[in-house]
């Protein structure tokens, strides 16, 4: 049986107008048209509340505190590529920081989503470079360990492709199939004007959840003649 090796380098990447188009909508509104599946732990979330990323997804393995792969992973990116790294949660040692976070934004990297550690928040913050992280912490980093770029990571509790479609915002991080999208975006255009017309119909006065009574019935709450 022929096994993957460290390091994949080609794969299916969702297309730039397809992350454009994504990328208008808030990931409530994909997580929504996903069934409520895709959404990251909310323990990732974006270092700065105004920060805002879409783009598909490579995918980094690390051991706790060590990110020789992360370095590796900068060098074979590609413009529009969003870094999900799986640090498995550990908050001891941060992972990145200014120096790297300055080279991801000269490649032309989307943004970086990281289930661990980062540093330089405040340098971070001035730059604008989009990163969603478990926190922070002053902590250097080793660079000793290996890992795997490229290969199917679980981060933040949902598994995440390289080449699936990231989309991030204050609310946190949805991830979607990379072949997903193009339903998923019209579902979610639909979705959008849905929410738009029940927000008109409230500002009306129309503030009645026309389904409460029938799922307050259905759960027992309500008997079958009886209302609000």
């Amino acid at each position: 049986m022929n096994q993957l090796p460290d390091i994949v380098r080609d794969f299916e990447r969702v297309s730039s107008d397809l992350v454009r188009q994504a990328s208008a909508f808030q990931p409530a509104i994909l997580a929504d048209v996903a069934g409520r599946r895709g959404a990251l732990h909310g323990r990732i979330r974006a270092l700065r509340h105004r920060m805002k990323l879409a783009g598909s997804a490579l995918t980094v393995e690390v051991r706790p505190g060590d990110n020789l792969m992360i370095h590796a992973a900068i060098a074979l990116a590609k413009p529009g590529d969003v870094l999900v790294i799986d640090g498995k949660g550990d908050q001891s040692a941060a992972l990145m920081g200014t120096i790297m976070m300055t080279a991801c934004r000269q490649l032309g990297i989307a943004g970086v989503v990281i289930d661990g550690a980062v540093r330089d928040s405040a340098e971070i913050d001035v730059m604008d470079f989009p990163v969603f992280s478990v926190g922070t912490n002053p902590n250097g980093p080793t660079k000793l360990a290996p890992g795997r770029i490229g290969h199917t990571v679980s981060v933040g509790g949902v598994a995440v492709r390289s080449g699936d479609l990231i989309v991030g915002d204050a609310d946190g991080v949805v991830v979607v199939e990379r072949e997903k999208v193009e339903a998923f975006i019209r579902a979610a255009k639909l979705k959008v004007e849905e929410e738009a017309a029940r927000v008109e119909a409230i500002a009306r006065g129309d503030t009645t959840a026309k389904w409460l009574v029938a799922s307050l019935r259905k759960a027992g709450v309500l008997k079958e003649h009886e209302t609000l």
